[in-house]
């Protein structure tokens, strides 16, 4: 039997909580303006993947784990902080460079990195974990049945890939990547600096 209202409280607070930019916004706007769709859309369905991951771990109590074991918490915010930190500055440092041709010129192997880098910026952003894991604490009854937890990892994998295929598919319209074409060293500026800021701020 399925809880509705708990299921209804997950997509509540999740949504409000997904639309908020943070890496994975950022990166998935610079995704889709300097590359392809298909690109963008593969970042997309890495994050995702993160997601339900994430998700999967606060219902089955991973947020108890973290609690018990505060340096596993550290090293996973670390690593990620890390992460975002390189992230941000190679786009700083190569700003401009690598224009791209048209947008039917995507390869499977770009969109095999493009899907590993949207895992890598996701789970290495240690408050992605430490939302879920408030999300489904405060809303997961005591004992979820298979019915309630199906729901609400449907709900996670629906609104993230809603919201992030709809801002990818957006701004990844020619006109708009034609416009970062010409604007290319500023907007990649922009998203590193973001990047990087976000990084230094979740390792401080």
């Amino acid at each position: 039997m399925i809880d509705g209202s708990a299921v209804l409280t997950v997509f509540l607070v999740y949504l409000a909580g997904v639309v908020i930019p943070g890496p994975n916004f950022v990166a998935v706007i610079h995704k889709a303006v300097a590359a392809t769709r298909s690109e963008a859309l593969a970042l997309v369905a890495g994050i995702v993947l993160v997601n339900l991951f994430w998700s999967t771990c606060a219902i089955a109590g991973l947020g108890i784990v973290f609690a018990a074991l505060p340096w596993a918490a550290l090293a996973v915010k670390v690593l990620g902080a890390a992460y975002l930190m390189w992230f941000g500055f190679r786009l700083l440092i190569n700003a401009g460079k690598n224009a791209l041709g048209p947008l039917n010129d995507a390869v499977a192997g770009s969109c095999r990195q493009s899907f590993i880098q949207g895992v890598i910026t996701n789970i290495g952003n240690p408050k992605s974990m430490a939302f879920y894991a408030a999300v489904f604490s405060a809303a997961a009854p005591a004992h979820v049945s298979l019915g309630t937890f199906s729901s609400m990892l449907a709900v996670v994998v629906v609104v993230s890939m809603t919201w992030y295929g709809m801002v990818a598919i957006a701004l990844s319209q020619p006109k708009i990547a034609s416009t970062y074409q010409g604007r290319k060293k500023a907007i990649d500026r922009l998203c590193g600096g973001l990047i990087l800021s976000l990084g230094i701020r979740q390792l401080v």
